[in-house]
C-alpha cells in the first residue's frame, strides 16, 4: 500500500509482513524507530505468532536471534554503528551455523571520536563475517529488501544483513509502496529451517571443529555465498514479477551504454548516495560528457563477473564510497581492483561522507571536473588546512591532546579552558 511513511517504519512494516517469531530488540540511533514500530505493530497483534524480545545489550539481541533461529523460529534484529560492533562475537556465530537471521544496519559511523551520523564504516568492517550485505539505495528499496532478505537467509541457510543509510533513509519520509502481508506470504514460503534443536530428536550444532575439517567449513561458507551470486539475481527477478517493481539485484547500471557507445568514465558507489550523483550525472550528460553511474547492490557476495561485465570498456572509475581502510584507502575500491584485473582502466578512489559530511552536487561537480587528475585516493572536501595543523603540533612533540579535541579547539567550536 503506498503511504507518505519514514523509512524506518516502512521497513518495520515490511518486517512484519514477514511473519517474524522473535524480533530481538536494543535500542541505538538511528535504527531505534524500526524496533519501536516493530514493538507496537506486535502489542497490536499484527505480527501474529511473534515474540518481541527486550534484550540488555546488542550482544544480547544476536545471541537471542541465534538461540530463536536454531529452535526454528524465522528471527529478526536490527542495529547500527558501536551496536554491531558489540555483537561482533555472535555475528559471526550466526554466519558460522548457518543460521538464516535477518538484520537491518542502519549505517552509522564508529568512533571514537563518537559520531551518530552516516557512513558506512559500522557494516564494512564485518564484510568478511560471513554475511550477505544488501545496500539500498532508497526507503522502497529498502523496505523491499528485508522481504528479499528472508527469502535469500532461508534457501541459502545464511544471515543477511539489510544496509541502509543512517538518518538519510532512515527518517526520511517519502512515499513508499509498503509489501502487505497478503502479497508477502504468496511470495515468501512458510520458514522450512535446514536444522533444528529438537528435543525430541537430539542434535549438537555448533560443535568444535579441529585442523582435520575447519578449511573446509569455511571453504563451505565461501561456496554458498558463490550459490548466492547465482540466486540473488532471480530471487529479485521473481519478486519483480510479483510485486511489480524493481529491488536489488547485484549491480544496477545508469546510463552507462547510451547510442552505441561505452561511457568513459563511469562512478561507482553504494547506497543513498547513488541519487545525489545521477543527478550531477544527468547534468554532465547535457553537457555532452560520457559518463555513467554503476551501483553495488550486493557488497557481499561481490559480484566480480557483473562488475567486470558492466565496466568492460570503460577508460576511468571513479569509486566514491563512506568508508575506508585505515592505512591502505579504498575498501570498495580494492574489490573492484580484484574484479578489473588485465583491464585497462584508471581507477581511483574518492573517500566522501564520513560522519556524516554532506556529499554535495557541487563537490561532485568539482570532483569530476578533476577527472583526468584525481590521485589515486582523494578525500572529498578535505580541510587540509586543518589537518596541517594538527600534524604539525604532533610533530613538535610534547602534549598535544586529543586530536579529535584539537580540531573541535581550531574550528572553534569548542573553548579553551583558561589557565
Amino acid at each position: 500500500m503506498r503511504q507518505q511513511i519514514e523509512g524506518s517504519q516502512a521497513v518495520a512494516q515490511a518486517v512484519a509482513a514477514c511473519r517474524p517469531q522473535v524480533i530481538c530488540a536494543y535500542p541505538i540511533s538511528p535504527q531505534t524507530h524500526i524496533v519501536e514500530t516493530l514493538s507496537r505493530l506486535t502489542k497490536a497483534g499484527e505480527v501474529p505468532g511473534c515474540e518481541f524480545m527486550n534484550v540488555e545489550s546488542e550482544f544480547a539481541a544476536m545471541s537471542v536471534a541465534i538461540g530463536a533461529s536454531a529452535a526454528g523460529a524465522r528471527a529478526y534484529t536490527a542495529t547500527a554503528s558501536q551496536g554491531l560492533l558489540f555483537m561482533v562475537e555472535a555475528v559471526y556465530n550466526a554466519s558460522g551455523l548457518g543460521l538464516p537471521i535477518v538484520m537491518t544496519v542502519a549505517n552509522r559511523a564508529i568512533g571514537a571520536p563518537i559520531n551518530i551520523w552516516n557512513d558506512h564504516s559500522d557494516a564494512m568492517s564485518q564484510r568478511d563475517s560471513g554475511w550477505l550485505q544488501l545496500y539500498a539505495e532508497t526507503n522502497q528499496e529498502a523496505a523491499d529488501l528485508h522481504v528479499i532478505a528472508y527469502r535469500l537467509a532461508e534457501e541459502l541457510s545464511l544471515p543477511v544483513m539489510v544496509c541502509m543509510d543512517g538518518f538519510i533513509l532512515t527518517h526520511a519520509v517519502e512515499e513508499v509502496d509498503v509489501p502487505e502481508r497478503d502479497q508477502v506470504d504468496a511470495w515468501l514460503p512458510p520458514y522450512a529451517p535446514r536444522q533444528v534443536l529438537d528435543p525430541d530428536d537430539a542434535a549438537s550444532i555448533g560443535a568444535m571443529v579441529g585442523p582435520e575439517a575447519f578449511t573446509e567449513v569455511r571453504y563451505l561458507a565461501h561456496a554458498r555465498q558463490m550459490q548466492a551470486l547465482e540466486l540473488i539475481p532471480q530471487v529479485c527477478d521473481s519478486f519483480q514479477q510479483h510485486f511489480g517493481r524493481e529491488a536489488g539485484g547485484l549491480v544496477r547500471p545508469y546510463r552507462i551504454d547510451e547510442d552505441g557507445q561505452r561511457a568513459e568514465t563511469v562512478v561507482v558507489a553504494l547506497g543513498s548516495v547513488l541519487g545525489t550523483i545521477k543527478d550531477v550525472v544527468d547534468a554532465r550528460r547535457e553537457q555532452g560528457e560520457s559518463i555513467g553511474v554503476l551501483g553495488i547492490q550486493s557488497f557481499r557476495p561481490f559480484p566480480m563477473e557483473a562488475v567486470r561485465s558492466a565496466l568492460d570498456g570503460v577508460r576511468r572509475v571513479i569509486v566514491v564510497e563512506k568508508a575506508f581502510s585505515v592505512g591502505i584507502g579504498g575498501i570498495v575500491a580494492s574489490n573492484l581492483r580484484m574484479a578489473l584485473d588485465h583491464l585497462d582502466i584508471e581507477l581511483r578512489t574518492v573517500v566522501a561522507g564520513l560522519g556524516g559530511r554532506p556529499i554535495t552536487t557541487r563537490s561532485l561537480h568539482a570532483l569530476f571536473d578533476r577527472r583526468d587528475s584525481l590521485e589515486p585516493l582523494e578525500f572529498l572536501d578535505l580541510d587540509r588546512e586543518l589537518v596541517d595543523r594538527e600534524l604539525e603540533r604532533h610533530a613538535a612533540g610534547g602534549r598535544t591532546g586529543g586530536a579529535a579535541e584539537n580540531l573541535l579547539k581550531d574550528l572553534g567550536s569548542v573553548r579553551s579552558t583558561p589557565h
